[in-house]
């Protein structure tokens, strides 16, 4: 009986980061160059469509991790990662070096397993997973370190995020549910509560003096961001000292929303084509690209996970 479609959504960035870090680097290719990552990543993506029989995935990538539109609105964005200001852009991302020259292997692993990667321009991976999962005809399962995406679940949609943060052998599945016993909101309420509660890891500053506890009942009190500013201006609904809060951030709570919501109208075309089982060409080819760099056993497991798709 064949699977029921589903896509899964890969933030690549965010899981070969986690490759980098979490493979050892002493496995090296036959010319010394490290592998730890390309290895590591064709792990993730092996016990993923074994776990989570996906009939689609896309590695979603970020063709510009720091957009100059959201830097335009709030300056800090990301800047503490930036190694290399480009006045043309997209500015250079502080990245160790033995990962950065895994990248076009990565690309190639992605190639050889007939996983496409979709970039846009002046966008990071966030928006490109936010367009495809909000216009997609199927389920999505959304795979992520990065808990801003939590604003895309939608158990109506069946649009899931697969959480890494705890790592890869504890993985957690987060629904509508599970944004409400974590934070007391709804998913849809989530991009205004991370942009009150700021976040330092992308340089964003928040709501002096508003944390998780505060933002998260003012939501439930006011809905949304648009309500809360309101009921801060007529002095209503908050203590006062809240109140002086909401309205010294004005300048900060005109841009931020922008910033933080991933971006859900790009122009994307999503490959129709499914994935699907390497025929003995492919097979080869993706043989032979291991055994040139050394990765060993990991591509064959996702060679193995993706064969036996429609098993």
């Amino acid at each position: 009986m064949p699977r029921a479609d589903k896509l899964l959504l890969l933030d690549t960035a965010s899981l070969y980061f986690r490759a980098f870090y979490g493979v050892p680097d002493k496995v090296t290719a036959p010319d010394g160059s490290p592998i730890n990552a390309a290895r590591g990543l064709l792990d993730i993506i092996a016990k993923l469509v074994t776990l989570y029989a996906p009939t689609h995935v896309i590695a979603c990538w970020d063709d510009d991790w720091r957009p100059q539109w959201r830097v335009d609105l709030i300056p800090s964005y990301k800047a503490h990662r930036v190694v290399e200001v480009v006045p043309a852009g997209p500015d250079v991302e502080e990245v160790p070096d033995p990962l950065e020259a895994q990248i076009p292997l990565i690309r190639q692993t992605l190639a050889a397993l007939g996983i496409p990667i979709i970039g846009v321009a002046e966008h990071e991976a966030d928006d490109v997973i936010g367009t495809l999962a909000t216009h997609a005809t199927m389920p999505v399962d959304i795979v992520t370190g990065d808990r801003d995406l939590f604003q895309l679940v939608d158990d109506e949609r069946d649009v899931r995020v697969i959480y890494t943060a705890k790592g890869m052998s504890n993985l957690e599945i987060v629904t509508d549910a599970v944004v409400v016993a974590k934070y007391g909101v709804l998913p849809g309420q989530y991009a205004d509560f991370a942009t009150m509660r700021g976040d330092a890891s992308d340089g964003l500053p928040g709501v002096a003096g508003v944390g998780e506890k505060t933002a998260a009942t003012l939501l439930q009190a006011h809905g949304d961001l648009v309500g809360i500013r309101a009921a801060a201006e007529a002095g209503e609904g908050m203590s006062a000292g809240v109140r002086a809060k909401v309205l010294a951030a004005a300048p900060y709570l005109e841009v931020a929303p922008t910033v933080v919501a991933v971006a859900t109208d790009l122009d994307i075309v999503a490959p129709s084509a499914a994935l699907r089982p390497l025929d003995p060409a492919e097979v080869d080819a993706a043989t032979a690209l291991a055994e040139k760099w050394n990765l060993g056993g990991s591509m064959t497991r996702a060679i193995t996970a993706i064969t036996t798709i429609d098993a």
